[in-house]
């Protein structure tokens, strides 16, 4: 395992925990002003710089690079994703059946270029670094294996929209078993980024 995802297994959950709230507190409160409307993208962005912050010794090595294309593994990527978009579709055809019952709230899905980059390159580097990167990590140590897979994925999962929870949590799952039988963050987020992209393009 290189020193990068080594070092990223030391950054400590509560430093992490931290810094989500204290950025949701920014966002709440300047949004609640009307001082300037914040998005989730921004939190993800500064998450990824305090990450950066945080390796800035020890970045990917190009051993970690090719270790993402490798046959085996890039075999097992392209399966799990394939299967988790045909997951999500699923679930979300069905909730969206369940919802013609159920009243309206004026809820729509808009794609733009800062939302697009946000899901297909933001998303799957910030997202992978926190619950598989620090989260699963540290959760390990204090629970078994299976527990700390399942525990990182449901705090995942509660991250998405109603419909496509189940999928999350499946998606979220197969990642973390992906990271473990890797040692490399690097292999989820190229999964977790192909898997967006093919979602996106499926909307569009």
């Amino acid at each position: 395992m290189s020193l990068f995802n080594e070092k990223l297994k030391n950054i400590l959950l509560k430093e992490v925990l931290s810094l989500i709230i204290f950025l949701f507190l920014i966002q709440y409160f300047l949004n609640a002003f009307n001082i300037i409307n914040l998005d989730s993208f921004w939190i993800y962005l500064v998450l990824i710089l305090y990450f950066i912050y945080k390796l800035r010794d020890n970045l990917p090595e190009k051993s970690d690079f090719t270790g993402v294309f490798g046959a085996r593994v890039f075999g097992q990527i392209i399966m799990i994703v394939v299967l988790n978009v045909f997951l999500l579709y699923g679930f979300l055809y069905l909730s969206d059946h369940a919802l013609n019952f159920i009243p309206s709230f004026g809820l729509s899905h808009s794609i733009t270029g800062i939302g697009l980059l946000a899901t297909i390159l933001i998303s799957p580097i910030s997202e992978e670094l926190i619950f598989r990167g620090v989260f699963l990590n540290r959760l390990k140590l204090v629970v078994p294996t299976v527990f700390a897979v399942l525990i990182s994925s449901l705090l995942f999962a509660s991250l998405h929209t109603y419909g496509s929870i189940t999928s999350a949590f499946i998606f979220g799952v197969c990642m973390a078993i992906l990271y473990l039988k890797t040692g490399n963050v690097l292999v989820a987020i190229f999964a977790h980024f192909l898997n967006n992209l093919l979602a996106e393009l499926i909307v569009i």
